[in-house]
């Protein structure tokens, strides 16, 4: 079964092509076009669903010629109808929308929060995991229960996504930022004490934003490295405590900051101690990208049909679990 994914939550556009097989997914093609914004600018909604549109037709056509197949070989095509930014989740969806209409193909509305987590258990091999979903616009920690995603802690106020992005932008990086900052705490190992925040297993990052932008006047490098220091210990506690709470043998780290190799050191530690073994997404499929709404779409054609046209929509604040798993 084939199936074409476009994703178009917030900087990404891309398109992807995947095969499915029984239970396994092979990944045929994924190509991704990200909207930069200037230096020390965040993502502007406007722009980037401009550079999705401009873009669009590029990326459909390279996707499919690097699958090696035509529109007609497609089983469905599935689209991120949310969580995101308004104005981008529309273009996938008329993109989407377009296609199922005109090649009679069935569409599937996908949960872009649910794309990572099933993208990251084809990639990794894991079968119960503990969640760890840390991106641009999610901190969750999820156990699946009942046909349903259970939160099990979250932020309280931004996500970890943001506060990487938010701070960097405020020391002249361009959105995103986790890399830039990743390379300069690496420099320094100089620690200053910032604002730590646990509340019962939630995590607030939003105090220290604030005081690391202070201490960034003084060295840019500590800065960074203070910031990691502190927002992943406080993750990684959040952490330790679910896992102890789930019994779970497995942690699996998906999103865009699951391409931090610090957090990833401090989460092994954590699993090490609980004797679970720990999963991280591969850092290519970390980020947002087609493949993981692609195979969100040909696990949910298992038991679905598709949605009729008139109900595709889209929804900018979707959570993942209001969602029930039926496949």
């Amino acid at each position: 079964m084939l199936g074409l994914g476009i994703e178009s939550t917030a900087h990404t556009f891309s398109c992807a092509v995947l095969e499915k097989n029984g239970k396994k997914g092979k990944i045929l093609s994924d190509v991704r076009k990200i909207y930069r914004p200037p230096d020390g600018e965040g993502i502007h909604p406007r722009e980037a669903s401009r550079h999705h549109i401009e873009n669009s037709s590029t990326v459909l056509s390279d996707c499919l010629h690097e699958a090696g197949i035509k529109i007609q070989d497609l089983d469905l095509v599935s689209y991120a109808a949310g969580p995101g930014l308004g104005p981008c989740l529309r273009v996938g969806a008329v993109v989407a929308r377009s296609l199922a209409s005109y090649y009679k193909i069935p569409i599937y509305p996908v949960n872009h929060a649910i794309g990572h987590i099933e993208l990251g258990k084809l990639l990794t091999g894991a079968q119960n995991p503990l969640v760890l979903l840390v991106s641009g616009g999610h901190t969750m920690l999820l156990a699946f229960l009942n046909k349903q995603w259970r939160v099990f802690g979250e932020t309280l106020d931004i996500t970890l996504g943001q506060l990487l992005d938010q701070f960097g932008r405020s020391i002249g990086f361009a959105s995103p930022c986790g890399k830039n900052i990743e390379d300069l705490a690496a420099t320094s190992t100089n620690y200053v004490s910032l604002p730590y925040s646990v509340k019962g297993n939630d995590v607030s990052f939003s105090g220290l934003l604030s005081a690391t932008k202070s201490v960034s006047s003084k060295s840019k490098p500590d800065a960074c490295f203070s910031l990691q220091e502190t927002a992943f210990a406080m993750i990684s506690e959040a952490v330790e405590r679910a896992l102890s709470f789930t019994r779970k043998k497995e942690l699996m780290v998906v999103g865009g900051v699951a391409a931090n190799k610090r957090l990833s050191e401090m989460l092994q530690d954590v699993c090490k101690r609980h004797n679970a073994k720990f999963f991280v997404v591969p850092l290519k499929f970390a980020g947002d990208c087609g493949s993981q709404i692609c195979w969100t779409g040909l696990l949910e054609s298992q038991v679905k049909k598709g949605a009729p046209l008139e109900n595709t929509f889209v929804t900018q604040s979707w959570r993942l679990d209001t969602v029930k798993i039926d496949y």
